[in-house]
């Protein structure tokens, strides 16, 4: 005969008797036998609770009926733990032990401040339930509504968590701590479905999925459940110094106390159809691990502008910088400009691919508007159609801040194209369209780096290229950058560059086809053959610069290289450095009453290929 061992309490009260039996029969006390099985039945049971309510924080778990099954613990024991009382609901749910929980409907209400939420979720069961901690959560799905000053109603699909720990979760809600106790794990794995979300203005938003893992965190001063009702609250602009610092501080501390080993969201879209701006926003794929982010799948459309990008990344984010000045602001109640600058975290490396963006406009304005048409008037390429604008590859580099203000920072725009009519009014390039350039397709690169100790800002390179036109490109060491050179008041900064210096200045022009046209476009104004303009402006070059700045050995070096890059337009290069090997102030190039003084105190080498 087989004993059951089956933890239900049918099991037991079918078998108990056999088990017994058997155990007399092969010699063991008779006396020992009956009290064993008492307690062995007692001691794994099915236990059903009614009208379960539990607060936690802020809010109140309601359920009308819980069905326990394996546990040691009593029906009263449970209610112990279950009821308000003196004991934390911490410490009362780190008791909890069973099987399994299964609630059929789950309610929780909370709300603060006018606006009270309700979640009911269904079919909740909580597997393998150990000191508090459930190794599988799962739902069937949940309705939301909010009610108050703001309104809304939203539901959530299937839900699955692993590795809950609710005594934990219980802490950080409804018991304060310092904010400096060790993280202490929430759950392994959390993922729900199908999440959709209406508010009362008609914003509505949707989430195929949402996934994270890992996520630990220690309890705050004044509970997370205060701490985010304080940071959520309406006003927060108006509120008085003391209020802000509080509010700093609660920001620094929730910022501190969680770590979150990857977020993942799929099938995000946001919709806002009433109203003046009317919106419509989606991303496939959001994901978050560490210091790095990315979004992929981006599509915006809102009055008039329609725009979509493959990926958007962030990588080497840290927000460390702001959490030390949010701990200076909560000290500090009064807080300044350079205070708040000090917020900007270390961003790291932006990254953007394949970005388009169509901008529809008002056609009807567009055509009232008398510079436009006089410019499409004498320009075929200033068109008043739609404006498209792309981007293949952008990159953005930002070195760590120093008082708010990166130390170095390189942009890279690879393939960005829009038509000539866009630039029609920048001074340089408004008459790009003239030279028979309908669209451009340029790229641009900007590297910087600042040196605080030597007060040096390097210029490592400022460029532009566009295709079938050229690339310009310029190096430079630019002395006396101090900090005050980055402060926010504009008359601090603008006295600070007074004091810098220029060290070295590197000039470099490379032709691909924008000298050609723009020699065919002015000789037929000028009715000329190309090659007769050509040669007049050889002339200029190597007898009227000179002669405009000053007849210097400089000024002659630098029209005889424009001479030759006119005759034959391939690469014009300039370098300049002071002579004195410090640099020339910029007081001193204003106060220069010629450019030929400024150009004896300089060693220019000037050349063409």
């Amino acid at each position: 005969m087989t004993c059951s061992k089956g933890r239900p309490l049918l099991r037991w009260a079918t078998g108990a008797s056999a088990c017994v039996l058997v155990l007399l029969g092969a010699g063991l006390p008779v006396g020992p036998g009956p009290a064993w099985a008492q307690e062995a039945a007692s001691a794994v049971q099915d236990v059903t609770l009614t009208d379960v309510t539990l607060p936690l924080g802020d809010a109140v778990l309601k359920a009308a009926r819980v069905t326990v099954s394996g546990t040691r613990l009593s029906k009263d024991e449970l209610l112990a733990l279950l009821r308000p009382g003196p004991e934390p609901v911490a410490s009362r749910l780190a008791r909890l032990d069973a099987a399994s929980l299964v609630i059929p409907d789950l309610r929780i209400e909370g709300g603060s401040k006018g606006v009270r939420e309700t979640v009911t979720y269904g079919n909740v069961v909580a597997k393998d339930v150990r000191a508090g901690r459930i190794a599988e959560l799962t739902s069937t799905g949940a309705v939301l509504t909010v009610e108050g000053e703001r309104k809304g109603a939203g539901s959530y699909g299937p839900l699955q968590a692993t590795d809950l720990d609710l005594a934990a979760l219980a802490r950080l809600y409804a018991e304060p701590g310092d904010g400096k106790g060790a993280l202490q794990r929430i759950y392994g794995t959390f993922a729900v479905a199908d999440i959709a979300f209406v508010d009362a203005k008609g914003m509505a938003v949707k989430f195929a999925r949402i996934q994270g893992r890992d996520l630990s965190a220690r309890p705050v001063p004044g509970t997370w459940a205060g701490a985010l009702a304080a940071l959520t609250a309406p006003g927060l602009a108006e509120a008085p110094p003391a209020t802000r610092a509080k509010l700093s501080a609660n920001a620094a501390d929730l910022a501190e106390a969680v770590t979150l080993g990857g977020f993942e969201a799929t099938g995000l879209s946001v919709q806002h159809t009433t109203g003046p701006t009317p919106l419509n926003l989606a991303i496939d794929r959001i994901q978050v691990g560490g210091s790095d982010a990315s979004l992929e799948g981006i599509t915006l459309a809102s009055n008039g502008l329609d725009a979509k990008a493959a990926r958007l990344s962030l990588n080497g984010f840290s927000i460390a910088p702001t959490i030390a000045a949010l701990r200076k602001l909560a000290a500090t109640p009064d807080a300044t400009d350079e205070d708040l600058r000090r917020l900007t975290p270390v961003i790291g490396t932006l990254a953007l691919s394949d970005l388009s963006l169509d901008l529809s406009g008002d056609p009807g304005a567009k055509a009232q508007d008398p510079v436009v048409q006089d410019q499409a008037s004498k320009n075929p390429a200033v068109r008043t159609e739609p404006l498209h604008v792309g981007l293949r590859a952008a990159t953005f580099n930002f070195g760590p801040p120093r008082d708010g203000v990166p130390t170095a920072g390189r942009i890279d725009l690879a393939g960005l194209t829009l038509p000539a009519s866009a630039v029609a009014g920048v001074p340089g390039l408004g008459s790009l369209g003239l030279y028979g350039y309908r669209d451009l397709d340029l790229t641009v690169v900007a590297d910087t780096a600042w040196d605080a100790a030597a007060k040096e800002l390097k210029l490592g390179e400022i460029s532009i290229s566009g295709k079938d036109m050229g690339t310009v490109r310029v190096n430079g060491m630019l002395g006396g950058i101090g900090p005050e050179v980055f402060d926010p008041d504009a008359g601090v900064s603008g006295f600070a560059m007074l004091s810098a210096t220029a060290k070295a200045l590197d000039l470099t022009i490379e032709n691909t086809g924008l000298f050609e046209r723009f020699i065919a476009a002015q000789s037929k104004v000028l009715s000329l053959k190309p090659e007769e303009l050509k040669q007049e402006y050889v002339t200029a070059s190597l007898y009227g610069v000179p002669a405009i700045l000053g007849n210097s050995a400089g000024a002659k070096a630098i029209g005889a290289a424009m001479g030759q890059f006119v005759a034959k337009p391939g690469t014009l290069s300039l370098s300049v450095r002071p002579r004195n090997g410090t640099g020339i102030g910029m007081l001193e190039f204003s106060a220069s009453p010629t450019p030929a003084a400024v150009l004896d105190r300089l060693t220019i080498d000037a050349k063409a290929n």
